[in-house]
């Protein structure tokens, strides 16, 4: 096994074997230049294409360098991980509905995101549509890896989730019965116990941060085939794939299928880069491009689950979003970094310290916030009841904010509307033609609430379509103030114009959720 390459003589698909002495080296070095030059440009005695080199004594080198210069492989590598890696066979006994697809995909049914994300490893290896329906026992196939000799293992959530009996194979081929010690759905991780040994090879999950362009190797059990090995590159670092907000994927384009879910992809040291659990596949197969949770992660989880059997994630209690240059730019922001506070929940850590909707955290204890997605994994990554200091842009200023972290609930529940989605229609609205915009008075439209003014039509055409406004939303803000009708919205608007802004921010709240939404101004 070799190094990263640092020149020709290290790179990775050739190796030294014997050696030869500096004198050698040079002869060596001097022919094989020759030879090219020859072959390049024509000078120097012509032997015809069977050979470069220009007489009998550098043609003995030429061989020579065939011998020293051979291709290798992982087969090295292979053996020496290969035992460390499992497959996982689960039994799920379950009542599958008429409408029940058993797919296993995180995404909404018919989404073009549920469409082309695709778990690998669901019950039966079955696309969905094509699984039993009624009663019965329902076989899932996927994979997995010890980290340690006495018997616990990683998989995936996806896999064991729901599963009344674990079973795996080793690479020997034997089969022990295993149970399920913890699981993190936010993660898709999984930490299992094998039971019946004592002395499993295990794998070390790497220390180091892979880098764009190293190679991996993926071991699992794809299509339940058991021991397969594959091979490829890193294609790209911290992908988000919609599947929450801890995304933080590594790309890999070594082949994976249905059955490599919770397998490990390895890099050159033998050590666990990431473990697999998603591909983007329009057709349900390898097309390149699969996604490993990294080792990092794995590691902090998997403690949780050996300790407690659960994960506990700090919370700060706000709805976040991230800073778009368009609303960098209505704040007055030199870039779009940082994550733009949407609304504080209430009697969460953050509100109870000051927090506002609009706000933007730029800091988390010194260390900068690139985006939404940073400060919610920094956030997570923190234990409960850890003191915390975010720095905070609040209405142009910098503050700095302490403030203690709570406890992420197990699930946030969104907030309900406020009445049905019938909102009357006696009350058309007046226009706001430089959004492009019909608005009217929350109190004066059924179910839309007291505050702010409720969106009765959206021109097709405005740059607030463009934006995601649709009929039935309720601004609540217009460039940080309050509005109650479309006046305070023109002045509102206004006043930006007055101000030099190009950009007016709004907070909108949609479907019960709010968020800020950018929109250019109109020129006159």
């Amino acid at each position: 096994m070799t190094d990263r390459p640092t020149d020709l003589s290290s790179f990775p698909s050739y190796r030294q074997r014997g050696s030869l002495s500096s004198a050698r080296k040079f002869a060596l070095m001097a022919s094989v230049v020759a030879g090219l030059g020859a072959a390049v440009y024509g000078f120097g005695p012509s032997s015809g294409p069977a050979s470069i080199f220009s007489s009998p004594a550098q043609a003995q080198v030429g061989n020579e360098v065939r011998k020293v210069a051979q291709p290798i492989g992982f087969a090295d590598i292979v053996e020496r991980v290969k035992p460390s890696v499992m497959s996982v066979k689960v039994n799920i006994n379950e009542k599958i509905t008429k409408d029940d697809s058993g797919d296993d995909s995180p995404f909404q049914p018919g989404s073009p995101m549920e469409r082309f994300f695709r778990r690998f490893g669901g019950p039966d290896g079955l696309p969905p549509g094509m699984r039993p329906r009624g009663h019965g026992v329902v076989t899932g196939q996927g994979s997995g890896f010890f980290i340690s000799a006495d018997g616990y293992a990683v998989t995936n959530n996806h896999v064991v989730d729901g599963a009344d009996k674990v079973e795996v194979t080793t690479d020997d081929g034997k089969t022990y019965s295993a149970k399920v010690i913890g699981s993190d759905a936010r993660t898709d991780l999984a930490l299992i116990k094998v039971e019946g040994g004592s002395n499993f090879q295990f794998a070390k999950l790497s220390d180091g941060k892979p880098r764009i362009g190293d190679w991996v190797l993926a071991v699992g059990n794809p299509f339940g085939l058991g021991g397969t090995v594959t091979a490829g590159i890193v294609s790209a670092m911290g992908r988000d794939i919609g599947n929450g907000p801890y995304d933080d994927f590594i790309q890999i384009d070594a082949p994976v299928n249905k059955g490599n879910s919770g397998g490990p992809a390895f890099n050159t040291d033998g050590e666990v880069m990431g473990v697999n659990t998603a591909i983007y596949s329009p057709s349900g197969g390898s097309v390149g491009i699969a996604f490993s949770i990294p080792a990092a992660t794995v590691k902090s989880i998997v403690a949780q689950l050996k300790d407690k059997g659960s994960v506990s994630r700090g919370w700060i209690g706000v709805q976040i979003q991230p800073v778009t240059s368009e609303i960098a730019d209505s704040l007055g922001l030199k870039k779009a970094e940082g994550a733009l506070v949407a609304e504080p929940q209430a009697n969460g850590p953050a509100a109870k310290a000051g927090i506002e909707s609009g706000d933007v955290i730029t800091a988390v204890n010194g260390a900068s916030v690139k985006d939404a997605r940073e400060l919610a994994r920094t956030i997570g990554g923190l234990a409960p009841g850890t003191a915390v200091k975010l720095n905070v842009l609040h209405k142009g200023e910098d503050k700095v904010i302490n403030l203690t972290l709570g406890t992420l609930p197990n699930q946030l529940e969104a907030k309900a509307d406020n009445g049905n989605d019938d909102r009357g229609g006696a009350t058309r609205g007046t226009d706001v033609p430089k959004l492009g915009l019909t608005v009217a008075p929350a109190n004066s439209v059924a179910g839309a609430g007291k505050e702010g003014v409720v969106v009765t039509e959206v021109d097709p055409k405005s740059a607030a379509a463009e934006r995601g406004f649709k009929e039935g939303d309720v601004i609540l803000e217009v460039a940080g103030k309050t509005v109650a009708s479309a006046n305070d919205v023109r002045d509102a608007i206004a006043a930006a114009k007055n101000d030099n802004k190009n950009v007016v921010l709004m907070r909108v709240k949609s479907g019960g959720q709010s968020r800020f939404v950018a929109i250019p101004l109109a020129k006159g």
